[in-house]
């Protein structure tokens, strides 16, 4: 059912941790699943020097905050924006169609922090846009499968 990247990123996450003096903190989550995300960012001179995590949810939402993490750290600003919840699943090397939704508040979470960085320093990073105050990305995977998708 998962490959061998999500396990090795669920069972030996890397970042986990909170930043004290972070540069954009970005929380999201799904009151449905109970996975939440908070992704901390330490940058300096555009580039994202450290990234921490913190993640509440299955494996699928560790493992990909990991893997989310991971492909930012040493990255600019404008390269992080490229982290899109595909390209996550793609160095995961795939989630099962029900677990899809951890790699989009994955995307979310860095966007969100990104955002919280732009906000605080009042500058405007192209491409960029505001997160939604809803419950984000409120997926619905059917009858109800709900419970049995998120925590499986």
């Amino acid at each position: 059912m998962y490959s061998e990247k999500v396990m090795d990123h669920f069972m030996n996450p890397r970042n986990v941790g909170e930043i004290d003096d972070a540069s954009g903190v970005g929380t999201v989550g799904n009151a449905k699943c109970g996975d939440i995300m908070k992704v901390y960012l330490k940058i300096e001179n555009d580039i994202i020097e450290d990234v921490k995590f913190k993640t509440f949810g299955c494996g699928a939402a560790v493992a990909t905050s990991s893997m989310a993490t991971e492909l930012v750290k040493g990255k600019t600003i404008e390269e992080a924006l490229k982290v899109t919840n595909k390209a996550v699943m793609e160095a995961l090397d795939g989630l099962p169609p029900v677990k899809v939704h951890c790699s989009v508040l994955a995307e979310e979470a860095l966007q969100a922090a990104l955002w919280d960085y732009a906000t605080k320093n009042g500058i405007k990073i192209e491409g960029l846009e505001e997160p939604k105050e809803t419950d984000h990305h409120d997926h619905d995977h059917g009858h109800d499968e709900e419970d049995e998708a998120c925590h499986a």
